[in-house]
């Protein structure tokens, strides 16, 4: 500015000096009726109004002002006044971006008559696990909800390399399991900041699966841009915001349907990804044999999914009354076996979240590698015990769980076989079809850390240090 340069000129400057990752806004005092912004790598969104113009970072700020928007592309740099606004790429040329217009009720971010975002969104899954489902065409599930050319992909498909971070990634784990024994197809989950850093090795004809509920995680948005043109058959993004960065850089994109979510903890976007997953693992199965007898019978254990939720969510009272032995703890173990393993890894996950509470997860026939030197009274033990084949390995686990003196809460298929006594407090869950659990006990496992965090006085919906959109490395 000091050279005599305009604010655009000046920013324009400005941001050809930066490296890294930003998205900035300048006003001049000699010219406070517009303002100039900029974007690489940080998400930016310009709403548009009538003699009004805003920006922010996600359109979830601005749902109160407005239902349209221009998302930015990369370098992009955007003059806003009551007037109008302009776009310039980094040249400084004057550009065109498409506007969308966002549908969806701004009721949908009210508490009503719930205490948290968090309990209402956790209360809000049935209907939201119902909607990501009803993407499904007819009796089947069409190849189309993946996205346009999908059919031709998942026939070359022979591999799947998910990533993701955070809640997402425990999704993408819980995918594995499905998509291994469903479609029968080998399937890899990393962490995104980790996957972008390394020397890979290409296995010819494999997926990217990137999973983000909000579309911006700066890491998973990395290793979506670094991944080599010729690595990978096509990208595919499972996430919750339509017009999101991953979903507008992916070659297909599956959107789940679970509406507005504020609490900074995931809860009704990780479900509806498990949704999206079983649904992947469903229709990459039709493409290698998958009888229609199967197809059939995991098709009609979704339509069960709403109602399980809904009994699991009856068990409320007994969750927060067991909720109260964790308020004075310091530690807590997770345990869950097979697939049931994320599902702990979740659970741990939350708990730590938003109670503070150090917590870990293991597959339990790990314990007597290292982890049961720290069970003691003082130490509880979460099991995630459904009736399945791993169920008496399990049971052999906690056994030596309880024998040093452990104290166990066991989130268990009320006909596994457990029963409360001392030192063993059991909550009798739904019988549910095995393909369904995961499900069905990370909804358990939400309700008991909301309700330790709120026992314990802590922010519920955001927890110390923690975004609810992680749009930095």
């Amino acid at each position: 500015l000091a050279d005599g340069k305009s604010l655009l000129e000046a920013m324009r400057y400005t941001v050809s000096r930066l490296d890294g990752a930003y998205a900035l806004a300048a006003i001049d005092t000699h010219s406070p009726e517009e303002v100039v912004a900029a974007r690489s790598g940080s998400p930016l969104v310009v709403g548009v109004g009538i003699g009004e113009h805003f920006l922010a970072s996600d359109t979830m700020a601005l749902r109160q002002v407005t239902d349209r928007f221009i998302y930015l592309d990369e370098g992009d740099l955007v003059v806003c006044s009551a007037a109008g606004l302009a776009i310039y790429d980094l040249q400084g040329e004057p550009v065109q971006r498409d506007m969308k217009r966002i549908s969806g009720d701004i009721e949908d971010a009210d508490l009503g008559d719930f205490e948290h975002y968090m309990l209402k969104e956790i209360y809000e899954q049935p209907h939201a696990l119902a909607a990501t489902f009803a993407k499904a065409v007819g009796e089947k599930i069409d190849d189309s909800v993946f996205g346009e050319g999908a059919a031709e992909v998942f026939a070359k498909t022979q591999a799947i390399q998910i990533v993701a971070c955070g809640t997402s990634y425990h999704a993408g784990l819980v995918a594995r399991y499905w998509l291994e024994d469903i479609a029968g197809i080998p399937c890899q989950v990393e962490v995104a900041s980790e996957f972008r850093y390394r020397k890979r090795v290409a296995h010819p004809g494999t997926l990217l699966v990137t999973v983000s509920q909000s579309g911006e995680t700066a890491d998973t948005l990395a290793a979506l841009r670094h991944a080599a043109r010729d690595e990978f058959v096509a990208s595919l993004v499972v996430a919750n915001v339509d017009n999101s960065s991953l979903v507008r850089e992916s070659d297909m994109a599956f959107l789940t349907r679970a509406g507005i979510e504020i609490g900074v903890a995931s809860t009704k976007a990780f479900t509806t990804q498990l949704v999206g997953f079983l649904m992947l693992a469903v229709v990459l199965g039709r493409h290698r044999g998958l009888t229609a007898e199967r197809e059939q019978e995991l098709m009609e254990g979704l339509r069960l999914l709403p109602d399980l939720v809904k009994q699991t969510l009856k068990l409320d009272p007994q969750i927060e009354a067991m909720s109260s032995a964790f308020i004075r703890k310091q530690h807590a173990l997770f345990l869950g076996r097979g697939i049931q393993y994320p599902v702990a890894m979740e659970g741990a996950l939350k708990l730590k979240e938003i109670s503070y509470i150090h917590a870990e997860a293991y597959p339990a026939g790990e314990l007597k590698h290292g982890p049961l030197a720290l069970v003691d009274a003082d130490m509880p033990i979460v099991a995630v015990a459904p009736n399945d084949d791993l169920l008496d390995k399990l049971k052999s686990n906690l056994e030596e769980v309880r024998s040093r003196g452990g104290e166990l809460y066991v989130f268990a298929d009320v006909d596994a076989g457990f029963k409360d006594e001392p030192g063993v407090h059991v909550l009798a869950m739904p019988h549910t079809p095995e393909i369904l659990q995961p499900v069905i006990y990370t909804v358990a496992l939400q309700l008991l850390a909301y309700h330790v965090a709120l026992q314990k006085g802590t922010d519920v919906d955001k927890p110390r240090n923690l975004a609810k959109s992680v749009t930095v490395e």
